[in-house]
């Protein structure tokens, strides 16, 4: 008897090949020294319970464990083609180099196994010498970001159909202004942090006015351990999450989607995993909001480098 799954609902990313639909809440794979699950079996539970959305990159070191995943789903009939699948990754500041990029696109997808991704974005908007990943980013390897050569081989990506969708990740509404002044295709997604902690209301604005798609990573504010965590430690959401009778990651993943945002949640735990899909049939109260609106906000990820970047946010 096949196990029963959640349908999670989708977005239609404007500027993809062929209006490509993405699932609004997908599995990150970024590593976790402490997690006991391999990534392999984490897609392969995942995929059981009706994810379809798996956001990887270059630099997690998880490329070929995902596509393995992938090739064993199919294998066991759990999908029937690859096209079910929503695959995204992400382009390392090593290789955000305008000659580098549908290289280092065509390596992915050999690791992957695969022969096109969903989404390919470029993971920071900074660029150093090319190399090995290296992280955190010495500040010393760092060299001019040409973000109009990068993004015109990005596009290149998109129409030699070796991805249905490019876009961005940590890019400012100063860097995405710029960004625009010159694109020919918009960038479909930007990937940046948002949490209840981290609300990120003008940029929010600035991209659905563009029709650019915000998926939230650390959506539950987790990350290296970086002391006490402002969501899932705070007492409003305790409260929220008591009265609602739900876990505080689902109230804060329901949020999100109220917000008519996209995100991806990493747990590698069965348990947890099934949790978070459990988000789509209830709603928050106009007064949860007021209390949500409460939360002291302060951005968790400050950036990728060693020392810290004074522009890298441009203030925002």
């Amino acid at each position: 008897m096949a196990a029963i799954t959640t349908t999670v609902p989708q977005v239609v990313l404007q500027s993809s090949t062929g209006q490509r639909r993405m699932p609004v809440m997908g599995l990150g794979t970024a590593p976790e020294a402490a997690s006991k699950v391999s990534t392999k079996d984490a897609v392969l539970e995942a995929i059981k319970q009706g994810y379809r959305h798996f956001d990887a990159a270059a630099a997690y070191g998880v490329e070929k464990s995902v596509g393995e995943a992938i090739a064993e789903a199919l294998q066991l009939g759990l999908i029937a083609s690859r096209d079910e699948l929503f695959v995204t990754s992400k382009l390392w500041v090593t290789d955000n180099h305008p000659h580098l990029i549908v290289p280092a696109l065509q390596k992915s997808l050999r690791t992957l196994q695969l022969e096109y991704l969903d989404l390919f974005l470029i993971h920071w908007p900074i660029t150093t010498q090319p190399g090995g990943v290296k992280y955190p980013i010495e500040v010393s390897e760092i060299v001019e970001f040409d973000m109009k050569g990068v993004w015109s081989s990005m596009e290149e990506c998109q129409r030699l159909g070796l991805t249905k969708a490019i876009g961005i990740s940590n890019f400012s509404i100063k860097k995405l202004e710029k960004l625009l002044s010159f694109a020919t295709i918009t960038p479909a997604v930007n990937q940046v942090e948002v949490n209840l902690g981290w609300q990120q209301v003008k940029l929010r604005e600035f991209c659905k006015e563009k029709g650019i798609v915000i998926t939230a990573f650390s959506p539950l504010r987790k990350g290296a351990s970086r002391g006490e965590n402002l969501v899932m430690d705070n007492d409003i959401l305790k409260e929220l999450a008591d009265a609602h009778g739900k876990t505080i990651a689902q109230i804060c993943l329901r949020w999100l989607y109220e917000q008519g945002l996209t995100f991806v949640a990493k747990s590698y735990d069965k348990e947890r995993m099934n949790q978070n899909l459990q988000i789509f049939d209830w709603s928050l109260t106009e007064d949860d909001y007021k209390k949500i609106s409460e939360i002291h906000q302060d951005r968790l990820i400050k950036g990728p480098t060693k020392p810290l970047l004074n522009d890298l946010w441009d203030e925002e």
